[in-house]
C-alpha cells in the first residue's frame, strides 16, 4: 500500500483543470483514506471536546423537532399521518433528514471553511467533501440508540427488511457528496449560495415525506415523490419497523438520479477546480 502525507502527490497529482477521469479521482481519494480517517476523528474530536453533553447535543435538534412536530400533529390537529408508533416513525425520519440536511449545508462550505488548509497542501480537493459527509454520517450512527429506545418503549420489533438500512445509508451519503461536489466549489465563486442553500433545504424537507408516509400523499402526486431521492432512503431507513413505507419506484430512481448528480458533481468540481483555488 503506498504510503501518502498532506504533502504527497501519488499518481503525479495536479491541480490543473485538465480531464482527470473519474475513476482516477476516486481512486485518489481512496489513496488518501488513511489522511481522511484522521480529518474525520479530529472532526469528532473538536465537536465533542470540552462538552460534557457532546453527544446529546449530537441528537438535540432533530429529538427536539420531532417531538414538537409529534405534538403538533398528534395533540393539537389529531391527524394520523406515517404509521404508529409514530414518534418512532418521526424520529427515524427526522434524524437521517438531518443528517442530509446539515451534511450539504457542510460540504458546501468545505473549501472555503478550510481554505487554508485546502491552499497549502496536495491532497485531493475532493477529499474535504467527503470529510463532512462521512462526519456527519457518523454523528448519525451515534444517535441511533435513540431510535432503538424508542422502539423497545413501544416494543416495537425489527422486520427482516433492516437488511436495506445500509444501504439508505449509502444513499444518503452519495446524494451528499454528490451534491458537495457541485456546491463546494460554486459556493467560493458565487458567494450568494449561503443564503439560497438553508432556503432550499428547507423547502426540501417538506417536499419529503420526512413528517408524513409516502402513502400519505394523493396518488396524483405519488408519482412526483418517486422523483425525489431523499425519499428513497427514508423509506428504507424506516423499513426496519416499517416494511409497508417502502416505494422501491423511488429507490429505482433515486440510484439514477444519484448517480447523474455525482457524474455532474465530478465534472462541475473539476472545472471549477483551478478558479476555487485562487478566489480562496
Amino acid at each position: 500500500m503506498t504510503s501518502v502525507s498532506l504533502r504527497t502527490r501519488p499518481g503525479g497529482f495536479s491541480t490543473s483543470s485538465g480531464a482527470i477521469p473519474v475513476i482516477k479521482r476516486v481512486r485518489r481519494v481512496w489513496d488518501y483514506r488513511r489522511i481522511l480517517t484522521l480529518l474525520v476523528h479530529r472532526d469528532l474530536k473538536v465537536r465533542y471536546a470540552g462538552s460534557f453533553l457532546g453527544y446529546i447535543w449530537t441528537i438535540l435538534d432533530p429529538l427536539l423537532m420531532s417531538l414538537v412536530f409529534w405534538f403538533m400533529f398528534v395533540k393539537i390537529l389529531h391527524r394520523h399521518v406515517g404509521y404508529q408508533p409514530y414518534i418512532l416513525f418521526l424520529v427515524m425520519g427526522q434524524l437521517i433528514m438531518h443528517w442530509f440536511q446539515s451534511g450539504v449545508s457542510g460540504t458546501a462550505k468545505a473549501l472555503r471553511s478550510e481554505a487554508q488548509m485546502v491552499r497549502s497542501t496536495s491532497v485531493p480537493r475532493e477529499l474535504w467533501v467527503v470529510r463532512v459527509a462521512l462526519s456527519k454520517g457518523f454523528e448519525y450512527v451515534y444517535s441511533l440508540p435513540v431510535v432503538a429506545l424508542f422502539a423497545i418503549a413501544y416494543r416495537k420489533t425489527p422486520s427482516v427488511d433492516i437488511v436495506f438500512f445500509p444501504f439508505a445509508m449509502l444513499l444518503c451519503f452519495m446524494l451528499i457528496v454528490s451534491l458537495g461536489l457541485i456546491l463546494s466549489g460554486l459556493n467560493v465563486l458565487v458567494r450568494d449560495l449561503d443564503r439560497l442553500i438553508p432556503i432550499v433545504l428547507r423547502f426540501l424537507f417538506y417536499c419529503s415525506p420526512v413528517l408524513y408516509s409516502i402513502q400519505d400523499v394523493p396518488a396524483s402526486l405519488r408519482g412526483f415523490i418517486a422523483y425525489n431521492p431523499i425519499a428513497a432512503f427514508l423509506s428504507l431507513s424506516r423499513a426496519a419497523f416499517f416494511p409497508q413505507e417502502i416505494y422501491w419506484r423511488s429507490v429505482g430512481v433515486a440510484i439514477v438520479t444519484i448517480s447523474i448528480l455525482f457524474a455532474v458533481g465530478v465534472w462541475t468540481f473539476t472545472r471549477c477546480e483551478r478558479q476555487v483555488l485562487k478566489e480562496i
